[in-house]
């Protein structure tokens, strides 16, 4: 057990995390430099006793410089201990993401330092993540196996943001399932102009992993009285403060899922479903793991005449 009972809170949570053997190595580093940083004095004295203030921003702000300068490191490198590489900062900033989320917090917004999100390489070969896919959905499916395959499936095909993901619906489906409409909704100032879309064709796979899942999406919706988007909840779940009475509003399975929701579910199906060793940690990095390999093409519909 630590001195600090912030990194026993840590420790205990790390061991209900459900992770990859690199992402394991990760978080551990992550652990570490978080416990030297305690050691010295470089943090808040309210992140030594509590697991949520050490992974607030105004103890992670000087935890961040204090790392990426290279003072936490363990090992010297030519007798120095030089910065870190821009790599390893952003792996550090993925890995305290990972952790915020856990404990319910958003993600980081410190500014500076993070690098665009890029392919990883060792999740570059997408075929061997279709022929996974391809192979699941000739057997049982869970619900959340049925949506992540669909979701899954739409970005290999599409690239769509996660933003862009959750606002389809059921319309934005050509007529057998042969292409999907997808409005661009760019993030700081990217190349697509805000609110044009295009109709791209959909694969074999795209479209038996949407024949799954619509009929279960189908069920779940009339829970809610239905809706038209495209992705719904699974659980009942609430908003507000479930400690006070009167302060929440129940939300019974089907209701559209928004954009966290999205996220999350990609996350914990990483593990969950067998793929962590063929998905990236993050979502938008496979979506740009497609734009490298072969960026979609737009194709011209019925619908879009």
């Amino acid at each position: 057990m630590s001195e600090y009972r912030s990194i026993t809170a840590l420790d205990q949570l790390l061991d209900d995390l459900v992770v990859g053997e690199a992402r394991r190595r990760q978080l551990s580093m992550v652990r570490g430099e978080l416990l030297r940083a305690l050691a010295r004095g470089a943090l808040p004295v309210p992140a030594r006793r509590s697991l949520r203030r050490l992974l607030e921003e105004d103890s992670l702000g000087p935890y961040l410089r204090l790392a990426e300068s290279g003072a936490l490191r363990t090992r010297l490198v030519d007798g120095k201990r030089p910065p870190t590489s821009a790599a390893t900062n952003e792996i550090r900033r993925q890995v305290l993401d990972v952790l915020r989320e856990a404990l319910g917090l958003p993600a980081l917004q410190l500014g500076g330092g993070a690098l665009p999100l890029q392919p990883t390489p060792q999740f570059g070969d997408l075929a061997a993540l279709r022929r996974q896919l391809d192979q699941d959905l000739a057997g049982h499916m869970s619900p959340g196996q049925a949506r992540l395959t669909a979701v899954l499936g739409l970005v290999l095909d599409a690239a769509p943001r996660s933003g862009e993901l959750v606002e389809l619906r059921l319309d934005d489906l050509a007529a057998g399932i042969a292409a999907v409409y997808i409005e661009r909704r760019p993030q700081r100032g990217g190349g697509d102009q805000d609110g044009e879309g295009s109709w791209y064709e959909l694969s074999p796979l795209t479209r038996a992993a949407l024949g799954r899942w619509l009929p279960v999406r189908a069920e779940l919706a009339q829970h809610a009285h239905g809706t038209s988007r495209l992705w719904v909840s699974l659980w009942h779940n609430h908003d507000g403060d479930p400690g006070r009475e009167g302060a929440t509003l129940n939300r019974p399975p089907g209701m559209p899922l928004e954009e966290n929701g999205l996220i999350t579910s990609y996350r914990r199906g990483r593990a969950r479903y067998g793929l962590a060793g063929l998905l990236p940690p993050k979502l938008e990095q496979l979506r740009r793991a497609v734009i490298a390999e072969t960026p979609p093409v737009a194709t011209e519909t019925a619908e879009s005449s």
